[in-house]
């Protein structure tokens, strides 16, 4: 099926789920896990001290094509206008091919931490030397990992200038698969650790992964027709990407509109969105915090967009795998692996992050935002069914999407 429909929004609850189902072919059990609650036996057993469940809204984003393949993208958020932000530019970027992604292979990086040493470079030295002999300490940790084709690949060293004196930082460089990799990555880190203590005389302390993960990279570009937004908004839209370029005030709230795009579908599939997003802003960083995303203008004077960062996303294991509707979530996607699901994250990215800039610059960002907040804001003063929209509906025409204003709507409706 296209993931184009048109009027998505409009159908009822029960209409969008039928179109979902029919789109990802799913079964009446997952239409039942669609209405139900994660069971408490299951929340008992993902984090600690478990009292009560925080819901969140799940919605799909349509007419995304990417890589010629059709996808509606789940998304868990409580912000409004994301989810329609994201399906308008997805149907932008269709009239000029969709989306075209790639990706890196999974990498992730270990790193042992290596202190009181008094010839840090030759220690250096010394463990390149014994590389062989690290990883294969590193694999026999996880002889399935390496079945699968993955395991630590590669081993490197620096020397970094502290406070405290020089350390020598050891990573390893470990393919993970279709994980996201946190666990097995650890595990080699802690077990290499002693044989590194006895190659170089110094003393370990850390051994964990970094989230940080440039051997992990995901890289989406997208045209935007100027004949479908015009060229005041090719014009508006580099300007505005230039700002974000230079100024890391605006870059920081440009990138934080990337990653409402690319959190949502984290939380909706479980995965770590944390860990991805510490990633993402560190990228930013490492010439001076600035945009994750790139703009031009191509000969046509079309609009043409690209977005590169790291994406340490899995598919299989921790609560991605045991969550019923982070399950269902990954049916709806239909990703066959870590690396396409990474890919379609940037999609998404470059996609909100277009909807962002492409509002700021025409139209300011508080009217589309502010017609859905409304609806919130109505139900904040009391507002029920059909009154929900027609409070809001009034606001947005005032242009006061207020408390105060929305109360006395309510009862001016209810009195009438």
């Amino acid at each position: 099926m296209d993931s184009r429909i048109s009027g998505f929004y409009k159908l009822s609850l029960d209409e969008r789920r039928k179109k979902v189902i029919e789109f990802s072919s799913l079964s009446e059990d997952d239409l039942n896990i669609m209405k139900s609650q994660l069971p408490m036996d299951i929340a008992e057993r993902m984090i600690e001290n478990v009292i009560y469940l925080m819901e969140v809204p799940v919605g799909i984003a349509t007419n995304f094509l990417i890589n010629g393949k059709d996808y509606l993208i789940p998304m868990a958020i409580e912000e409004p206008s994301v989810v329609a932000a994201a399906s308008n530019a997805a149907r932008i970027a269709r009239e000029g091919g969709g989306f075209f992604t790639t990706t890196s292979e999974p990498l992730m990086i270990g790193q042992v931490q290596v202190v009181k040493l008094k010839d840090p470079y030759f220690s250096k030295a010394k463990v390149i030397e014994n590389k062989n002999n690290l990883i294969r300490i590193a694999n026999e940790q996880d002889p399935v990992l390496v079945s699968l084709g993955g395991g630590c690949k590669d081993i490197e060293a620096r020397v970094i200038d502290t406070s405290l004196g020089e350390m020598l930082i050891v990573h390893l460089i470990v393919d993970v698969r279709d994980a996201m990799g946190a666990n097995a990555v650890n595990t080699m880190a802690e077990a290499v650790a002693p044989y590194i203590e006895e190659i170089t005389g110094g003393k370990v302390y850390l051994r964990i992964l970094s989230n940080l993960a440039t051997y992990r990279m995901a890289y989406a570009r997208a045209v935007f027709p100027k004949k479908v937004i015009g060229e005041d908004a090719v014009e508006g839209i580099i300007y505005a990407y230039e700002f974000a370029r230079r100024d890391p005030y605006r870059a920081a709230t440009h990138n934080k509109g990337i990653m409402n795009g690319i959190d949502a579908v984290l939380i909706a599939t479980a995965n770590d969105w944390r860990a991805v997003e510490a990633g993402a802003h560190a990228y930013a960083s490492l010439n001076g915090y600035q945009s994750l995303t790139k703009w031009e203008v191509n000969n046509e004077g079309d609009l043409e967009g690209f977005i590169e960062l790291p994406l340490a996303v899995g598919t299989v294991g921790g609560a991605s795998s045991t969550h019923p509707k982070a399950k269902l979530a990954r049916k709806i996607l239909n990703v066959k692996d870590s690396r396409e699901f990474a890919g379609v994250l940037a999609a998404v990215g470059l996609a909100q992050n277009f909807a962002a800039i492409r509002a700021l610059a025409q139209e300011g960002i508080q009217r589309g935002h502010m017609s859905l907040h409304a609806r919130n804001i109505a139900i904040m003063a009391g507002a029920e069914g059909e009154l929900i929209d027609k409070v809001a509906d009034e606001m947005v025409k005032e242009g006061k999407v207020r408390l105060d204003r929305a109360k006395e709507l309510l009862k001016k409706f209810k009195n009438s």
